[in-house]
């Protein structure tokens, strides 16, 4: 119960993550808030008899105790109907302490409607040695232990839950990803879901039954993977079961795993772009081998399960809803668990400037890592090679508004410099080349930014982007050698220049990226410096730095609102 620990500490946590109302929505899409029962009211139209005299009473006054009433928002998180689950990879050893702040954040979690699944591991035991079941044993139940300290119901389960193999008939995975070493029937699941219908946290030890029957020990990977899939498959058939009958969410737990967390003592992947801080997002679809290909070697000490985590993650999210992220923390950072349950977000947005999250306090080697299965990237230079009836359902359902079609193609096809997509037609980057003749090259404008409302707050947009920055205003640094279909970080960078209607309610979010903006009646004009280029007037310049206004930003300003205020509009009126 919450009385067994601070529930201060617990509200704070939640404060602490300071969830959007898009991501508090998204939340209790998730997990939904405790109907209210209401007593049944007594109907106008009948008259009760009272059983008294009606003496006329000098009426009284007393004064109305006002009581304060709880954030509606704060409260609808408090109070969940539906109990999700989480696959934990717990990847020790850690010592009583760190135990101690890692069962906490799991409990927190419970109360928050999400169920941990726990696998345990521990790193610094070799396979083979005598006593590696007893000692693998006695892991988990320190784990157990832990729990009902922080007043959770924790059960032990030391059985084999997975058997050893591939599913059968399993000859290459239909995900794109080579299946699971492990795999699960429905019957193996029992023990899971006894648990949890007990209301108790399944602490489970990482064996399998070969093809012998035998209880072996196997890397916690595989049972993770294994388990993921399983789970899965065995909500679908619980839900093909229940169909329509059923559905009251509220008696049982959703089998299917909502997040994957993998808690560990290293943290999340290390970034090249970030001087070996963690990555903040990760588009497995399209970042998975460049992660592997720019892996330092001395990571491999210093980050020794990281590539192998990168791995467990791809492959339960290939099974896992596309709403699913995994999360790679250090013990150090347990209360980060909380926010990426409510915001489904990254401690810091992966989109923010480069300058500015080199000197953000937020991001330290303890910042966790977010991996979402995201949309492949990629760049189309050709205006031939546009699908316009996807671009029109994109732009119109991102804008909610109608396209001129005719005026809109026109014009592109003899601005056009190159589109973004993410995915199929999930959200692009429509970027123009625009004549000025006060200027010496044409004007890289960003002429439309969108996404598909569905995939607003899963990521698209930073994917999208970061793509942008590596192609344009970032272009020729070497944390811009993404692999996106484009010039991976080869050449040079270009100012980004676009403008927003004054209420637009985006514009925060580009406040945040832009170098500057300035208004002018209803628009606002942003702009993106070419970072290459500031870095080489800074080394120039040492140690005196930047001027306020350099010579080549005199009078910029003024020609370039003379060409994008003039750009007609796209919109039937």
């Amino acid at each position: 119960m919450l009385t067994l620990f601070p529930l201060q500490d617990f509200v704070l946590s939640i404060l602490r993550a300071n969830p959007s109302l898009r991501d508090t929505r998204s939340y209790l899409d998730s997990f939904g808030p405790r109907p209210q029962r209401h007593p049944p009211a007594i109907s106008p139209d009948v008259s009760l008899p009272s059983p008294f005299p009606t003496t006329q009473l000098p009426q009284q006054t007393s004064p109305a105790l006002e009581h304060p009433k709880p954030s509606p928002i704060l409260a609808s998180i408090l109070n969940p109907v539906i109990r999700r689950t989480a696959l934990v990879k717990v990847q020790g050893p850690f010592t009583d302490v760190q135990l101690d702040s890692i069962t906490r954040g799991l409990v927190y979690l419970e109360k928050l409607g999400l169920v941990s699944v726990i696998v345990v591991e521990n790193d610094e035991l070799p396979r083979g040695e005598q006593d590696e079941r007893t000692s693998i044993i006695e892991e988990t139940m320190r784990v157990v232990t832990s729990l009902e300290k922080h007043g959770s119901r924790a059960r032990p389960v030391v059985g084999a839950i997975v058997r050893l193999g591939p599913k059968p008939a399993d000859d290459e995975s239909s995900k794109g990803t080579p299946p699971p070493e492990s795999h699960t029937v429905y019957s193996d699941l029992i023990p899971i879901r006894s648990a949890l219908r007990a209301g108790e946290i399944p602490v489970i030890s990482p064996f399998a039954l070969d093809s012998f029957c035998r209880s072996i020990r196997i890397d916690a990977n595989d049972v993770i993977a294994g388990l993921a899939r399983g789970m899965v498959e065995a909500a679908a058939e619980d839900h093909s079961k229940r169909g329509d009958e059923h559905d009251d969410a509220s008696e049982d737990v959703d089998l299917t795993p909502l997040r994957l967390m993998i808690i560990n003592r290293e943290g999340g992947v290390p970034s090249y772009a970030r001087n070996g801080y963690p990555h903040l997002l990760i588009n497995l679809d399209s970042e998975y081998s460049h992660i592997h290909d720019t892996f330092h070697q001395p990571w491999h000490h210093s980050n020794p399960t990281a590539l192998s985590n990168l791995s467990l993650a791809r492959t339960c999210l290939a099974y896992m809803p596309p709403t699913s992220s995994a999360v790679m923390v250090s013990h150090r950072s347990p209360s980060s668990l909380i926010a990426n349950l409510i915001t489904n977000k990254p401690a810091v947005s992966s989109s923010l400037p480069h300058a500015l999250l080199q000197g953000n306090r937020k991001l330290t080697p303890n910042t966790p890592t977010l991996l979402r299965r995201g949309l492949p990237i990629q760049v189309i230079r050709n205006f031939a090679d546009i699908d316009r009836a996807k671009m029109n359902v994109l732009l119109e359902h991102s804008f909610r508004r109608t396209l001129d079609q005719n005026a809109f193609y026109g014009r592109l096809e003899k601005t056009l410099d190159y589109v973004i997509l993410a995915g199929d037609y999930a959200g692009a980057a429509i970027v123009t080349k625009e004549d000025c003749p006060d200027l010496d090259a044409p004007i890289t404008y960003l002429d439309k930014f969108a996404v598909l409302p569905s995939h607003q707050g899963d990521g698209t947009v930073d994917f999208l982007w970061v793509a942008l920055h590596d192609e344009s205003y970032g272009l020729g640094l070497p944390f811009s050698a993404n692999p996106n279909g484009g010039k991976e970080g080869k050449g040079e960078g270009h100012d980004l220049v676009w403008r927003s209607r004054a209420d637009n309610p985006v514009n925060k979010w580009y406040f945040e990226r832009s170098t500057g903006h300035f208004r002018m009646g209803s628009w606002v004009l942003f702009w993106c410096d070419a970072e290459k280029r500031l870095e080489i007037e800074k080394g120039r310049r040492g140690s005196s730095g930047l001027s306020h206004i350099e010579d080549w930003e005199d009078g910029r300003l003024s020609k370039w609102a003379d060409v994008v205020f003039k750009i007609p509009g796209t919109w039937k009126k």
